[in-house]
This record gives structure tokens, C-alpha cells and sequence, in this order.
């Protein structure tokens, strides 16, 4: 009785929730910032988890963007968006690409990206 009620538990939550992956992402300094894109991964299921945004980061954590997104992609997998005017500090060699999910929030995983 007890495995019965605790597999019900974990069907009543979204049990395949997880972090969207970073597949690559790009940086190009064009004079008014740096303008990023990045692609992204997820086992999108519509508006229940879905991956809802990303962001730049220094080495230290300090965000110098996000890019929200404001819908799913269920179909559109991998799928990629860009993000333009971002201020990064002089001296910032390496920045970090954060993702987000509409379920679990900012994911742990950090994509490296080196500035040309």
C-alpha cells in the first residue's frame, strides 16, 4: 500500500521536470554591446515546463543580461534567440550562459562561452 501511494505522489507533480541544456551559444561585439545568442534544448510538455529564459553571466555569478522567453517550444527543438545590447565589463574575457525553466528555475549548469 505504501509503494502504491507514493508512486500517486509522483504522478501528481511534474515527474520529467529538468534543467534545459545549452547547446552552444555565440557572442559578437557590435559597438553599442555584445549581442549573444544561445541554444537551447528542452523536453518542452507546453506551458506546464517549459525553458522560460537564459542569461549572462561573469565568472563571479554577476548577470549582465537575461533573455525571457516568453512562450514554449514545443516544437522547435533545439531552438536558439538572441539577446543584444549587453554591457560587459572591460577586461571580461569569459562570460557563463545560464539556463531557466518555467518549473525548476535556474538551472546549476553553466555553459562557458569565451568573447571573441
Amino acid at each position: 500500500m505504501r509503494t502504491y501511494i507514493v508512486g500517486l505522489l509522483l504522478m501528481a507533480g511534474p515527474v520529467w521536470a529538468h534543467d534545459a541544456v545549452i547547446d552552444g551559444a555565440t557572442a559578437r561585439s557590435d559597438g553599442s554591446g555584445w549581442s549573444f545568442s544561445v541554444t537551447l534544448t528542452h523536453a518542452e510538455v507546453g506551458w506546464d515546463d517549459y525553458a522560460d529564459g537564459w542569461r549572462v553571466e561573469t565568472e563571479a555569478g554577476m548577470v549582465l543580461g537575461t533573455r525571457v522567453l516568453a512562450h514554449p517550444h514545443v516544437n522547435e527543438q533545439p531552438f536558439t534567440r538572441s539577446l543584444s545590447d549587453v554591457d560587459v565589463p572591460e577586461g571580461v574575457s569569459t562570460v557563463w550562459i545560464r539556463a531557466r525553466t518555467s518549473v525548476d528555475g535556474w538551472g546549476q549548469e553553466r555553459f562557458q562561452l569565451d568573447l571573441p
